[in-house]
């Protein structure tokens, strides 16, 4: 429900009265008739959020844009002009009738248009009354102050270095620290009750007031709402409107008289004291990013935060791990064994018109090999496994801190409001047990429906992406076999590493033209499926996407790391696939194919991401404002052109936030390579903790600098997103457990050691089979191949010890973990003792105040029956009304 404009709104002259309707640039291409100011006033205004009267405040910001008639009859062709004529008049309609009703709705307009070269744009300023904020934010149960707390809030490694008494250089003093209160949702009947309530222009904040303007904007039809011509977004996505923004509080760029740290706004504030490169090493001011964007983006940036300081400890274990394979690597007997055989071990062809090859060639790569391939890979792979568990147990403290320091604990359960276009598509309403509030509804057995067929549309589409992992992998086996043909000696020699190569980058190319098409099909599926909240709705797209770039990303490493060169046959009985031979290891092993794959796709993708986050959106405000420069040439004889362009036209020149979706999926991603495939590159936790020292300044440069103003969004932590995360960690214990016994050599390493010889010499003539005798009798020459075979080509008594080791050990491995992260799960409380505190101690004076109010009511109640059966005060009141009379 919309409350409706009193006719005595001093504001309604912005708006053209003439009887005939507002003129919103719609049916008639003329501008809306406002007072037009000076052009100093202009000047003086221009980098104000406020209407050209000086005292109405900018909440939002449409635009669109229309061709000027000396214009619109140059078209192309008459067909083509006029299908363009016909659409033109469609969105016209439809704008008019949505400005119509926010008109009607009683929200103040002011009208702006800016000139280009071959189009016109219009900049529709919007402002709530104080009787709409009112409305909506008892609608919306917005919370707003009821008394000042002291903060109490601090960082805990700030605590434990000030117990250490060691200096935090982390720390740095902030302006303008937003305050803490006890806050309760607005009931405007309560409003004397609130802090501030005498203010009307600051009493809610400039959040809120974005969220009360969105939201109608939001729920506003301009036609038949089960065709879905409701709401601002789907104008957006017709291009009826090009944009739809809040403003920035002003510009981020410091001036001379702003040197003042006092004087600073809440964005200078921001891009001084965060997102600048000089702060890299400094805590981020969270309170100041949830006061300034929301809860739901400063949730994303405490988690990110909170991810790469836990990153720091595993990226020095993991250095120290890969140091200690740089010393191991130059002390190994086998490696020495090989480097010096010469000629003493020749090898079976890797493919059909492949040749014999020494074992000596090898030397380098099975040296690089041990960096990854030792002892410390156990501890490091058991580290990584609980540091995983640590990790998200102590983000479900922080978590509820901060949830409960934002004031948004019960968010989901309670206060959150159905979707917009939920609320407009549902065919039925129904009583929340929770609230009591009638709301509208979808039935479950429908989505039900929807999500079935949902999930086998992303079947299909993994069996798309299987497709391609099927494909790289011959397209891996197929080079390798025109390579070691082309009687090139460097081709012949390095044809398995230039194959697996390529094959990376094949794989990382598929991988991103995969993951644009399927993110647009879920957009679409998850709309279709009609989820009640915003949050299940990011959620169910969040599963759907994560499912496909899991498949997507993990593929390629799960594909070497426990298939590759496990199903190849031996020489005379290979086994083909299609046709073509079984790919085997690269002479190297599959260990250090793998970390080479890591390198690949995670080094690679995360490079990719920050250029491109660094460089497309520089390039895309260049070129917006490139075309925006002929707007000083649209100045008309006379005037003046503008020094410095309106906020609304500044803002408009920015990019579109779209979500947090993108940044978690990297970042999720990342802490899948890092714990999943760990065993085989403990350089990983170094890798993803530069970048994330990166990514968190470029983030927060984007934000500040690059995006349009996101309308604020509460949340109650990072969603679905934890799910994955503890999903991740499980699978990451699997993972690691069968890399290291049926990848990695470090148990046939320990079996040889304690059956054979503890200085592993002759090791690799252990693992090194004979050809079997019908493959020697065809080729007249003896040939050695990596297996535990005898020369019938039959399994040995040694491979099934080794299999009983290796099962044995994943169960033990796999045992062990999950019970020490058990324990740590159980030791760890997922609330503080100090929030709990808070809470109780929240609920009880809430108790306390209801039972107060209500014997305040009953005496009250008491009062008022008392005077109404006195028949002597009845009496003599009737008395003196009747004799003054």
């Amino acid at each position: 429900m919309q409350r409706r404009r009193t006719t005595d709104d001093p504001h309604c002259s912005l708006v053209g009265q003439d009887g005939r309707g507002a003129h919103y640039g719609s049916l008639s291409e003329e501008a809306i008739e406002i007072p037009q100011p000076s052009n100093t006033a202009l000047d003086q205004k221009s980098t104000a959020n406020v209407f050209s009267d000086g005292c109405t405040r900018i909440d939002f910001v449409l635009v669109w844009e229309t061709v000027p008639w000396e214009l619109s009859g140059q078209q192309d062709s008459r067909e083509n002009g006029g299908l363009q004529e016909r659409s033109a008049t469609i969105h016209r309609t439809w704008r008019k009738k949505f400005l119509d009703k926010l008109h009607a709705a009683g929200i103040h307009m002011e009208k702006h248009t800016t000139r280009l070269e071959k189009k016109v744009v219009h900049y529709l300023l919007l402002s709530a009354p104080w009787n709409v904020l009112c409305y909506y934010a008892e609608e919306l149960q917005l919370h707003v102050p009821l008394q000042v707390l002291p903060r109490q809030t601090s960082n805990w490694s700030a605590s434990v270095l000030r117990q250490l008494g060691i200096p935090n250089l982390m720390a740095q003093e902030v302006p303008n620290l937003p305050l803490d209160y006890y806050t309760c949702p607005f009931k405007a009947n309560k409003l004397r009750w609130f802090l501030g309530s005498d203010e009307q222009d600051t009493f809610f904040s400039t959040t809120q007031r974005h969220q009360i303007l969105y939201e109608i904007l939001a729920t506003t039809q301009y036609g038949h709402s089960r065709e879905r011509e409701v709401g601002v977004d789907w104008l957006l996505s017709e291009n009826v409107f090009t944009a739809a923004f809040p403003l920035h509080e002003g510009p981020y760029k410091l001036r001379p008289e702003e040197l003042a740290a006092g004087s600073l706004s809440q964005r200078q504030v921001l891009f001084q004291y965060w997102a600048s490169w000089g702060k890299w090493s400094k805590y981020q001011p969270l309170d100041h990013v949830r006061t300034y964007f929301g809860e739901k983006i400063a949730f994303y940036f405490a988690w990110l935060g909170f991810y790469t300081g836990w990153l720091l400890p595993a990226a020095v274990v993991g250095t120290v791990v890969f140091i200690v394979g740089i010393f191991l690597m130059f002390n190994d007997v086998p490696s020495q064994e090989i480097c010096t055989s010469e000629e003493q071990y020749w090898m079976c062809p890797l493919c059909k018109t492949c040749p014999y090859w020494q074992l000596s060639k090898i030397c380098s790569t099975f040296m690089a090999g041990r960096l990854f391939d030792h002892g410390g890979t156990i501890f490091f792979s058991i580290f990584m496994s609980l540091w995983a568990v640590l990790f998200l147990e102590f983000w479900k403290r922080t978590n509820a801190s901060l949830a409960h320091h934002w004031d948004c604990s019960e968010f989901e359960d309670i206060e959150e409001r159905p979707r917009p276009q939920f609320t407009a598509m549902a065919p039925m309403t129904m009583i929340n047990p929770i609230t009591g509030a009638e709301e509208p509804y979808f039935p479950k057995h429908s989505r039900l429906h929807r999500t079935l067929t949902g999930l086998m549309v992303i079947m299909m589409m993994i069996a798309v992406v299987v497709m391609f992992v099927v494909s790289i992998i011959l397209y891996r086996a197929v080079v390798a076999i025109l390579l070691s043909s082309s009687g090139y000696f460097w081709f012949v020699a390095s044809a398995s590493r230039i194959a697996s190569i390529t094959g990376s980058v094949v794989n990382l190319i598929f991988i991103l033209i995969l993951s644009k098409i399927y993110i647009s099909l879920a957009h679409f599926l998850t709309k279709w499926e009609m989820h009640r909240t915003q949050t299940k709705y990011e959620d169910a797209f969040t599963f759907k996407v994560f499912i496909f770039q899991f498949v997507t990303f993990y593929s390629s490493p799960v594909y070497i790391a426990f298939f590759k060169g496990k199903f190849v046959g031996y020489p005379g009985n290979y086994l083909s696939f299609l046709g073509v031979r079984n790919e085997e290891c690269s002479p190297g092993g599959c260990f250090i194919e793998l970390a080479q794959e890591l390198l690949v796709i995670m080094v690679g993708k995360q490079i990719i991401n920050n250029v491109q986050e660094v460089a497309i959106p520089k390039l895309k405000c260049w070129w917006y404002k490139h075309k925006l420069l002929s707007t000083k040439k649209a100045g008309e004889e006379g005037e003046s052109v503008l020094v410095e362009p309106a906020p609304w036209v500044m803002d408009h020149q920015l990019l579109v936030f779209e979500g947090l979706f993108d940044e978690y999926l990297e970042m999720v991603l990342q802490f899948g390579f890092i714990t999943i495939f760990v065993a085989a590159c403990p350089l990983a936790p170094l890798f993803a903790l530069l970048n994330n020292w990166v990514e968190i300044r470029l983030d927060a440069h984007k934000f500040v600098c690059d995006y349009r103003r996101p309308v604020a969004e509460r949340a109650q932590g990072i969603g679905i997103w934890f799910s994955i995360l503890e999903a991740i960690t499980h699978l990451a214990v699997i993972s690691n457990a069968f890399l290291i016994a049926f990848t990695s050599d470090f148990l046939p390493r320990m079996y040889y050691k304690y059956v054979h010889d503890t200085s592993l010499r002759g090791y690799v003539n252990f693992t090194l089979a004979y050809a079997p005798w019908d493959f020697v009798l065809q080729s007249n020459t003896t040939c050695r191949y990596r297996a535990f075979r005898d020369r019938d080509g039959n399994l040995t008594l040694t491979y099934w010890q080794l299999l009983a080791i290796r099962l044995g050990f994943i169960i033990v491995f796999e045992h062990v973990v999950f019970f020490i992260g058990c324990v740590i799960a159980w030791l760890v409380p997922d609330i503080p003792e100090s929030v709990e505190v808070k809470v109780k101690r929240e609920r009880y004076l809430a108790k306390e105040a209801l039972a107060e109010n209500k014997v305040l009511l009953e005496r009250w109640e008491t009062r008022s029956n008392a005077s109404i059966m006195n028949p002597a005060a009845g009496r003599d009141w009737e008395t003196e009304q009747f004799t003054s009379s």
